[in-house]
């Protein structure tokens, strides 16, 4: 009798703690897919986690809040890398954008308040005119603004974009690619707050299967 009463225990616990659960049931074709083929990672040692996104879609702008919910308790040896997605000409304009933030320093300003322009006061940011108009009123002179949107340096990262959103072979964002070889979404992942619990899960399966550092070696 003690025995069963211990057992009933145990599976009440475990049912009171839904992760427990959730993460064993993860499976690849249901919560998240595995890529064709793995590809190149940008972040050394770390495990890179790649948020494909697209300024001018409201779903990418829902999942902010959550992916800086995550940002604030993802591990050390984790990384995020924002990624515009391109999959054709429409989505350049805004993605140029975000490279010419990100070269200026100013990424953690200009990447909530060009959301919160686009979904929340409908500004129509439709060519370079509006958009360094946009910049201006952040705070970034003109000139700055068009010697480093119309760079080399920005084209670089451009060019890389596109051929990174072919090699993913995303069917719409955002997308979330964990370590070059899974992806996830509110649809595979069931909400936004899913999307980060399958995230949390896959990273923790590419961190159990990293080799070991060598003794003495210092971890990030």
């Amino acid at each position: 009798m003690k025995s069963v009463t211990t057992l009933l225990l145990a599976m009440f616990f475990v049912m009171l703690q839904p992760g427990l659960v959730q993460a064993n049931d993860y499976e690849e074709g249901k919560e998240y897919q595995l890529l064709s083929s793995p590809q190149p990672t940008s972040t050394g040692d770390k495990i890179e986690v790649v948020e494909l996104f697209w300024y001018g879609c409201p779903h990418c702008y829902e999942l902010e809040p959550d992916v800086q919910a995550w940002l604030e308790r993802k591990p050390e040896y984790v990384e995020l890398v924002r990624m515009p997605a391109i999959v054709g000409p429409r989505w350049e304009l805004l993605a140029q954008a975000y490279y010419t933030a990100e070269l200026l320093g100013i990424v953690d300003t200009i990447h909530p308040a060009l959301f919160k322009a686009i979904h929340e006061k409908h500004m129509k940011i439709n060519d370079e005119a509006a958009l360094q108009a946009f910049f201006v009123d952040q705070g970034v002179s003109a000139e700055d603004f068009r010697n480093t949107f119309n760079s080399f340096a920005v084209a670089v990262k451009m060019n890389n974009a596109r051929q990174m959103t072919r090699r993913y072979r995303i069917s719409g964002v955002p997308t979330i690619i964990v370590n070059g070889k899974y992806s996830t979404g509110a649809k595979l992942a069931g909400s936004n707050k899913g999307v980060f619990e399958v995230v949390d899960y896959l990273v923790e399966q590419e961190h159990a299967a990293a080799p070991a550092a060598p003794a003495g070696a210092v971890v990030n």
